[in-house]
């Protein structure tokens, strides 16, 4: 080793051998607890929206654009509707997507694979009919119009597809009403093809469910001949399916002047929620939550402004995330620095705990250690010393044998300390050392 190494004020070698240890343990754990946390959420994930055109695929390409500049790429994936969206979220398909109340029932393995970022907004159940048809209901005598799903099993019925959660939940409706759905003339069109049909004459009734920006909804609302049904049990549908809720949709509401409808209409209906997989990052149920009330907290024909999202008719459990959210809004690192930055800091605090409270006290005795192995050098030949000197005081002042053997100890234990090497900054000690291994071999020699 160069000289010029061997008098630095520290020894390299004496610090790889006292830290070293200590800081591989700080990488090892440290990288351990950051593998563990996971603190970057994913650069891509599967949305399942619904068909081309609906409600749920245009919410899609907007929480798309809202992750884009978070660095994810969301891809959309069109499916035929909510049920579809359940059974790809079941099978592990798919990261997220919007799931109707009452799409399926809920099993007891979705309550701890699935969660919920909440209930996004209402979808009534809209029954519109022909009002030139009614007389095939044979409703009772003093009645005009049909309130009640039992009165509809003499139609010729539109579901909506077998992708989309609707043909699930009338099913379980007709079911409570008494009646076996399968017997029912009902066909399974989309949307727009069911409302054409209806208008023409081809069915006597279509089941929707939708938000009330729907514009099938619309045109069916204000088209000539086409009535829609009230429900006269709202508020038992309420009891009976804890996902339905019961609302009124208020005379004039569609059109102020036309006065559409002409008078309250009783409804009941369904939310839609964002389910996600309960192995979905953190920070992505987070944006999810920011992207939801951004999208879905405006005023409704059903709903007050910042209703939603929320977590009345959850099916599966909120996500904490969505819960402190909902209850604290975006929380304070997240106002006040950059998402990506936030969200590094508020995953790694565990992190920075360990360091606090575990590794920073041990650090505080790593310098005396590297000094005790410095020091230990000298020390040794110090004691080498002190024992020399001590069976000198013993010898007998005729021993000629014996103080000549101590001097070639001496003489060994002078060489040995030759060719110790300390820092710099211990180099006092060393001299001093020498000095005193000279002191007693002048003691040995006027003996």
């Amino acid at each position: 080793m160069p000289q010029v190494i061997r008098n630095t004020l520290f020894s390299a070698r004496d610090l790889l051998v006292t830290f070293g240890p200590y800081v591989l343990a700080v990488i090892l754990v440290l990288g351990f607890v950051f593998w563990r946390m996971d603190p970057f959420p994913p650069k891509s994930l599967i949305m399942a929206t619904g068909p081309e055109g609906s409600n749920y695929a245009e919410f899609g390409e907007k929480y798309a654009e809202f992750l884009k500049p978070h660095g994810i790429k969301l891809e959309l994936k069109k499916t035929g509707g909510s049920r579809e969206n359940l059974l790809l979220l079941r099978d592990g398909k798919v990261d997220f997507g919007f799931v109707q109340g009452g799409s399926g029932k809920i099993r007891a393995q979705d309550d701890s694979a699935l969660a919920s970022v909440g209930s996004l907004f209402p979808e009534p159940v809209w029954v519109f009919y022909r009002s030139d048809r009614v007389q095939k209901l044979q409703l009772p005598i003093g009645e005009r119009e049909p309130t009640k799903l039992s009165q509809l099993k003499n139609f010729k019925l539109n579901f909506d597809t077998e992708g989309s959660g609707v043909p699930r939940l009338m099913e379980m409706l007709f079911e409570a009403n008494g009646i076996d759905a399968a017997a029912l003339k009902a066909t399974q069109l989309d949307d727009e093809p069911a409302a054409e049909a209806l208008l023409k004459g081809d069915l006597d009734a279509l089941v929707l469910v939708q938000m009330a920006q729907s514009k099938v909804v619309h045109q069916l609302l204000k088209t000539p001949g086409i009535k829609l049904m009230s429900f006269a049990q709202g508020m038992a549908y309420d009891s009976h399916f804890p996902f339905l809720s019961s609302t009124t949709l208020r005379r004039g509401i569609v059109d102020l002047g036309k006065d559409i409808p002409a008078q309250d209409i009783e409804l009941v209906g369904a939310t839609t929620s964002l389910l996600v997989k309960n192995t979905t990052h953190p920070a992505v149920l987070l944006l999810l939550s920011m992207a939801a009330d951004e999208f879905h907290s405006d005023e409704g024909w059903f709903n007050k402004t910042n209703e939603y999202p929320s977590d009345v008719n959850a099916e599966v459990p909120i996500t904490q995330e969505a819960e402190r959210y909902m209850k604290n809004g975006l929380p304070y690192l997240q106002r006040h620095m950059p998402f990506w930055a936030a969200n590094l800091i508020d995953r790694l605090w565990v992190v920075l705990s360990v360091l606090l409270v575990v590794f920073i006290p041990i650090s505080k005795i790593l310098p005396p250690l590297y000094q005790y192995r410095i020091r230990s050098r000298i020390l040794k030949s110090y004691g080498a010393l002190k024992l020399i000197e001590d069976r000198e005081e013993e010898l007998d002042a005729h021993d000629i044998t014996g103080r000549q053997q101590l001097v070639s100890e001496l003489k060994d234990l002078e060489a040995r300390v030759e060719r110790i090497t300390v820092p710099a900054a211990y180099a006092n000690e060393l001299y001093s050392l020498r000095h005193d291994i000279h002191l007693v071999d002048e003691k040995l020699s006027k003996a």
